[in-house]
Order: structure tokens, then sequence, then C-alpha cells
């Protein structure tokens, strides 16, 4: 096999396992959300409407302990396979690990923590659901992998030659990608929008904006394989450069002065922010930072154009995933405070008379402690 399609299917097998193993990723971070949250003694239960048996941190971690197993002894069987010429058997087994997870979400049994897999389907809409909407906005790249897999696998084309040509069903150039590239900002768009229906409250529609920028960063970025390269470089090109300037600057803007965490800066009472790190601002400096820096690289994972760069994608992707991990615990956090209206007292302060019995000092202040929709 020659030097440049064996890097072809090193990139296939990429393709099957990467979205996995972030997924795997998330799971791992979701278990130290949650072992934090009780180290806190932030009701997080409560927050989600959990029953008693939903999952705790041990659970979370013992499942992503198999994912971990599963994911690389698939894929190394894949490579193993493929090289010593048992092609068929090496095309099973990412069709069989994909199948085995859908298996597991779906199972209607009580095994397998059953409450906790058809949570969704059992509530209304409210936090958990906007919650995970958001966390889903970081996956669409995620999501779009997983796509191509199936389809691939749909069309009998895993460990094959016949996905190499771009404007086949299964190729880097199908109108599938962008499409499902955009539902999770679709989706958390149409949230945004009923949530201002619902309550009235324009930060809703400020999310909403933040979101809908996302949606031509997409499409035009799909274009290039769709229109004349004369059209590319001389109008679409320029203007998806501006959709992406546009989304970076809004998802930046709209997302520090809605932030529940960067808003510490601007009150005379940190405490009424944060009951986890009070006292520790150097953590909101690299919060605040860190999540600037990291809203800037969406432009790049939502851009199908560019994703020839698979490894850079990924490392992209694996920041995302990161920043809605840090980003949980000030969201998870700020519920939980509006839940109980105010947060503890801080350190060294007699409760018969603590800050918090003052009045907010101003609006905004009033709307972080009151307001679900400011994240």
């Amino acid at each position: 096999m020659s030097t440049d399609l064996q890097d072809l299917f090193l990139y296939e097998a990429f393709l099957y396992y990467n979205p996995l193993l972030l997924m795997t990723m998330m799971v791992w971070f979701w278990g130290i959300n949650l072992w934090v949250f009780s180290l806190a003694n932030i009701g997080y239960a409560k927050i989600f409407e959990l029953d008693q048996s939903h999952l705790k941190h041990q659970e979370i971690w013992k499942c992503a302990t198999w994912m971990t197993i599963i994911v690389p002894t698939s894929m190394t069987a894949y490579l193993y396979l493929y090289s010593h010429g048992e092609v068929s058997l090496a095309a099973s087994q990412p069709v069989l690990l994909y199948a085995a997870f859908a298996m597991t979400l779906i199972f209607p049994f009580d095994i397998f923590y059953l409450s906790s897999r058809y949570f969704l389907l059992r509530t209304a809409v409210s936090f958990p659901d906007f919650f995970l909407a958001d966390i889903f906005t970081s996956m669409s790249k995620v999501f779009s992998d997983l796509e191509r897999s199936v389809c691939r696998m749909v069309h009998h084309q895993v460990a094959s030659i016949a996905w190499f040509e771009a404007d086949s069903v299964c190729g880097s150039h199908s109108v599938a990608i962008p499409t499902v590239l955009v539902l999770p900002y679709v989706f958390r768009l149409f949230q945004c929008l009923r949530q201002y229906k619902d309550s009235k409250e324009k930060t809703s529609l400020f999310n909403a904006l933040k979101y809908s920028t996302a949606v031509p960063v997409i499409f035009l970025s799909a274009l290039k394989y769709h229109v004349f390269p004369d059209e590319w470089i001389g109008f679409y090109r320029p203007l998806w450069l501006f959709s992406a300037l546009l989304n970076s600057a809004t998802t930046s803007l709209v997302g520090g002065k809605h932030s529940c965490f960067t808003r510490i800066f601007k009150f005379s009472k940190p405490n009424k922010v944060s009951q986890l790190l009070y006292g520790r601002t150097w953590v909101y400096f690299w919060v605040i930072g860190s999540n600037l820096v990291l809203r800037c690289t969406w432009t790049y994972k939502l851009s199908a154009h560019l994703r020839h760069n698979y490894i850079t994608v990924f490392a992209i992707t694996a920041l995302e995933i990161f920043r809605r991990f840090q980003w949980a615990f000030f969201r998870v956090e700020n519920e939980w405070n509006k839940m109980n209206n105010r947060p503890p007292p801080p350190p060294n302060v007699q409760l018969s008379k603590t800050v918090d019995d003052e009045p907010p000092d101003d609006e905004e202040e009033r709307q972080l402690l009151l307001d679900p929709t400011y994240v």
C-alpha cells in the first residue's frame, strides 16, 4: 500500500472513532462536574429534576472507563485486521461498535441505567434542556462525523475506496455535513425564541442572535463545493469571512455581557456570584480569558471547507468540549443560587447581619440572581 493510500485509510479510521473518543472525554468531564458539585453541596439532582436512582459521578466514571476501554480496542482491531488483509472483518468493527452504542441507549428494559437514558423523554422543557442544548452546540462537529460514519456504513463503504470521491453520497462535499452541523444551533435558536415568548426577557433575544449567526457561517462554507471557483473567491468567501467575524464577535460580546462569571468584577460583593470559588479571583480571570479565546475557534470547526485539516479540527473540538466543561460549573451553580434566591454569607460575617440582607446594588445584579436566561 502506498503512503498516500495508507494515510487515507488512517484518516478513515480516525473518522469513525474520533467522535466516540470525544464523547468519551465529555463523559469523563461530566463525571468531574458532578463530583465537584457534590463536594460543594450543590444540589444538581434538584436542578436537573432527577429521581433518586440518578447516575452519580461514580457511575458516570464507570461508564467512561468502559468507553475508554472499548473504543480504542475496536479501533486497534480495525487497524490490525485491515493491515493483515482481513478487510471484511475490519469493516465490521466500527459497525458493531456503533450498533452496540445505539442499542445501549435505546434498550427498553430496566438495565444500563434506564431512568437516566430515558430522562429527556419524561420531562417538560426546562433548565436541563437548555443546558443540554448548549452542550450539543459544542459537539456539532462530533455529530457531523457520526453522520459521515453512519452514511458509509449504510452504503457499505467501510474499509473501501468508494468514499474517496468527494462528490459521492458520503463524500466530503455532501450537503448532509452542513445540515447536521447547523441542527444544534437551530434547536438552541428556537429554544431562545420560545423562552422570549414565555418570559419577554431581552436576554433571550440576545442569545437567539448569538446562535443565529452560526447559520450563515456553516452554509456559506459549504457553498465552496457547489459554486464556481471565481464565484467563491470573488463573492462567497468574503461573505463567509464577514459572517465568521460577525459570529466570533457576537458570541464573545453577547456571551461576555450575559455570562454569570464575567460579571463578578462589577460587583462589590463577589459572593453574589459564586459559592464554589469565592475568593479565588484568578479562576475567574482564567475562565474569562480562555472562554473568549476558545469562542473564537468556533468558526473553524463550523466551516466544512476547512475540515480536511482533521487533526487541527479534532484539537479545536476537544478544546471546545473543555470550554463547556468549565462553563458547566458556573452555569449549574448560577441556577442553584437562583433556586435558593440567595447564596450563603461570605466567611467572617455575622449571620445576624450579612451582606446578602442588603438589596442588590444594580439591575444587572438583581437579574443575575433571578433570571435563568443569564448564562
